[in-house]
């Protein structure tokens, strides 16, 4: 076995897999009647078999010249089971239900696929980037609980998000944010759940990636405190990069927080070039807290503040307190001194403060966007089946724009859009979203990450004035 130099691969398989995998499906679509799938591997044609999940019809046969193919004329809402064939070669037997979901599929893994059980089960943390070539690329990472948790797939769109390819894979990596640097692309994650702190670079784009650079060391154990970040924006400001992270861990009774930060003209895979804030514990006596119990914050977005300040605006664990739901925290940085302890600064309303959101500034109207799992008085506090838009002047009074996506009327532990990562491209903004539909395990563990557009944003904001 030859030792490993690099951090990516085309496609990443443990080593002790029995089965000897040379066909691999890395993109599963499921549409209202059909399923497209996409693979690496096998010679010239190929064979799709294919028939209704745990039946005990006859298996149906597609046969193709290219490594895609279509399966048509299939029941709505049914689960399917198909494998991949080629020249004496198969894939594993994978699965995937048909259906509507909204926006367009970038990638999809059924509840009972067995293919990532090395890392997990569920497609998560979805990060965008607009690459200044004119391409679009998406990762998101393979979690579940009480599994490993350690891979990350790329995928990337020539046509602006109508469609998407599988690109890479990046092992281990876990919670990574996508940015671009000095033309360069970027990966800041970590190797697991609360494991170490990871910096890497791809010099083609997205496509192949350096060994990282380990920029602190975690536990990589969640009963044990260690580094957690979800896949918060990078912002570059006043000669530096920025990006919130937290240490801690759920059992160990939450994190703290801190701004993690770099020398913008440094090598940024030398860890000389970075600097953490001493980690700041959540206080419940701070003026404006929630009453009763509560995790304090976590997945914080590093933004700058109207008066030119640095801040930490984050995520708060509200839903056992009083009040439930409906405010955020700010912690104030230190431009003059990165590493210095983040200061309680304080909390405003903010309509989903109870799943992960990026808040990010738009740099030709200064107002500040976010995209978040609204939560409706009178319904479950934890609900995160209704994707609203919002926007602020000031950081601190949030509006509702809209509702992008609303299924409030369906299950909340089966429905759930979360997790969005966004980015502005001309007039629009785009965005990647976490989506569990069509009889997802949970609301929490979803099936799909999902890409979306919100054409003229702007525009919006006027009209809701």
């Amino acid at each position: 076995m030859i030792c490993t130099k690099k951090w990516s691969y085309d496609v990443y398989q443990p080593h002790n897999r029995s089965e000897n995998i040379e066909i691999y499906v890395n993109r599963i679509v499921p549409k209202e009647t059909s399923v497209s799938l996409f693979w690496y591997g096998g010679k010239e044609e190929w064979s799709v078999y294919y028939r209704v999940k745990d039946s005990e019809d006859e298996w149906k046969r597609v046969s193709v010249k290219a490594r895609e193919a279509e399966l048509e004329g299939l029941d709505e809402y049914t689960d399917y089971e198909f494998y991949v064939e080629s020249d004496g070669e198969r894939s594993m037997t994978g699965f995937a239900r048909t259906g509507y979901v909204p926006g367009t599929v970038v990638n999809y893994i059924h509840p009972e696929d067995p293919k990532y059980a090395f890392s997990g089960q569920h497609p998560c943390s979805p990060s965008i980037l607009i690459h200044p070539d004119g391409y679009l690329l998406a990762s998101m990472d393979i979690y579940d609980a009480g599994t490993p948790q350690n891979l990350t797939l790329i995928f990337r769109s020539d046509d602006n998000g109508k469609s998407w390819y599988h690109y890479t894979e990046l092992f281990p990596c876990f919670w990574g944010t996508l940015f671009l640097h000095r033309g360069d692309v970027y990966m800041l994650g970590t190797s697991t759940e609360y494991g170490d702190l990871l910096i890497g670079k791809s010099t083609d784009g997205g496509k192949t990636w350096m060994k990282p650079t380990v920029l602190a060391r975690g536990s990589g154990n969640k009963a044990v405190a260690g580094w957690h970040k979800s896949a918060m924006p990078v912002i570059e400001y006043n000669g530096r990069l920025w990006c919130g992270i937290d240490y801690g861990a759920h059992k160990c009774g939450g994190h703290m927080s801190c701004l993690a930060s770099a020398d913008a003209n440094g090598n940024l895979l030398d860890e000389d070039s970075w600097l953490i804030s001493d980690p700041l514990k959540y206080d419940p006596n701070w003026e404006g807290a929630v009453v009763g119990d509560n995790r304090g914050f976590i997945e914080g977005n590093a933004v700058v503040m109207p008066d030119g300040s640095i801040c930490d605006f984050l995520r708060y664990s509200t839903d056992k307190g009083e009040p439930s739901y409906g405010l955020a925290g700010v912690l104030r940085g230190h431009l003059d001194d990165p590493g210095r302890k983040l200061e309680f600064c304080k909390f405003v309303k903010f309509p989903g403060n109870l799943s992960k959101f990026d808040v990010k500034k738009d740099p030709e109207t200064g107002l500040y966007f976010s995209i978040l799992s609204r939560i409706i008085k009178g319904k479950e506090v934890k609900m995160r089946n209704v994707l609203a838009f919002a926007y602020s002047e000031n950081l601190e009074d949030w509006t509702v724009i809209c509702d992008l996506i609303n299924y409030e009327d369906e299950d909340p532990k089966k429905v759930g859009f979360q997790y969005v990562s966004f980015d502005f491209q001309g007039d629009d903004i785009i965005y990647l979203c976490r989506t569990a539909f069509n009889n997802a395990q949970s609301f929490h563990d979803n099936n799909y990450i999902t890409f979306h557009r919100i054409e003229n944003f702007r525009n919006m904001v006027k009209k809701g004035e």
